[in-house]
């Protein structure tokens, strides 16, 4: 579980590397209407929900693995 939520983390720090200077015409104009930020909230929503059930598998198999 640790191997895991240091895995996580890296993937999140790394994404500033990949960060682009030049502006994406579809981003900027949804950035402008708001809608950038359903996206943003429908991708956490999603992994989030991921996460989760990764974890809670996790637990089920270390349950049955010491039974």
């Amino acid at each position: 579980m640790k191997k895991l939520l240091i895995a996580f983390l890296l993937l999140i720090s790394s994404v500033s590397v990949f960060a682009q200077d030049g502006g994406i015409e579809m981003a900027d104009a949804m950035r402008s209407n708001g809608k950038i930020y359903v996206v943003v909230v429908c991708i956490v929503i999603i992994l989030v929900g991921l996460l989760s059930y990764l974890f809670s598998l996790d637990k089920r198999l270390k349950k049955l693995e010491k039974k």
